[in-house]
């Protein structure tokens, strides 16, 4: 298992906010204690404004500069574009790594799945996998799907990707939730499992192994995975209903489809965050 890792990504934070340093460096102390997994580490390479342009227009990569809040969710830091563009070229460092057949792990914030062409919204500055999807889809690669099992909806690489030949969208969230998008499919190409609040872990797992039918139907050369870790039954944000072992099962089935992947980390806020990433690549890596 190859993980894509800078420290540096820890260097910003904001008093209470949930997005914070420790997701990254007590995962990062896990992994490197831990002896069930082989695992190689890399520093994230760079990322272009042309990459970065595919997804997002010129004025919200300017925007990024300007020392102002984007929301009340979404604080401006200082350097924050800078950190933004590593996480960035963390996935292309990725998409790399799982196009030459090696499983890969972005480690890294800020996520990005919110980030739409134009604004900067819930912890995320830029889509990082529309980015990473986006120059795959440059480079070569006839379909690329996504796979986002973040608790919340990922309503900016919807957006960015809507419609777009050989990209294909799939998102597994709760509904009605934070951004209060992804209630029905949209264009052409993206499919939402939304999934009530309140109903049991069956029906969360049952709507996952539908996203994981349909996208399998969709045959993939390359599957990108927004690996949100929020639907967790201890998350502090959401109510969620999945426990530590659906996450090693999500990596299992993903690994099963027999198609390159890679995943990038998204959400996921509880105490126990380093063990389900753990488990879940333990899940992509066991055959």
């Amino acid at each position: 298992m190859k993980i894509i890792t800078d420290e540096r990504c820890a260097g910003y934070s904001y008093p209470g906010h949930p997005e914070r340093p420790l997701r990254i460096l007590a995962t990062l102390e896990l992994l490197r204690n831990q002896t069930e997994l082989p695992i190689e580490w890399a520093e994230p390479g760079r990322v272009s404004d042309a990459q970065i342009l595919r997804a997002h227009s010129a004025e919200h990569l300017a925007r990024l500069n300007e020392p102002e809040d984007f929301d009340a969710d979404t604080p401006f830091y200082e350097n924050i574009a800078g950190f933004a563009r590593a996480s960035a070229a963390a996935a292309l460092t990725a998409l790399t790594a799982a196009r030459n057949g090696e499983s890969v792990f972005s480690l890294m914030r800020p996520p990005g799945h919110h980030a739409t062409r134009d604004r900067a919204m819930g912890f995320c500055y830029l889509n990082n996998i529309a980015i990473a999807v986006l120059e795959a889809a440059a480079t070569g690669v006839k379909r690329v799907a996504v796979f986002d099992f973040d608790v919340h909806h990922g309503n900016g690489t919807e957006a960015i990707l809507l419609n777009r030949p050989g990209t294909a969208f799939f998102s597994i969230h709760l509904f009605p939730c934070y951004p209060g998008t992804g209630s029905a499919n949209a264009g052409n190409n993206c499919f939402n499992y939304p999934v009530e609040s309140g109903l049991p872990r069956q029906d969360y797992r049952a709507a996952l192994a539908r996203a994981l039918d349909d996208l399998k139907k969709f045959q993939p050369d390359l599957i990108a995975v927004s690996a949100g870790f929020d639907a967790y039954v201890r998350d502090p944000l959401v109510q969620g209903v999945l426990v530590v072992d659906d996450f090693y099962w999500l990596g299992q089935s993903l690994r099963a489809l027999g198609v390159p992947l890679f995943s990038l980390l998204e959400g996921g806020y509880s105490r126990d965050l380093p063990e389900l990433i753990f488990t879940y690549l333990k899940g992509v890596e066991e055959k």
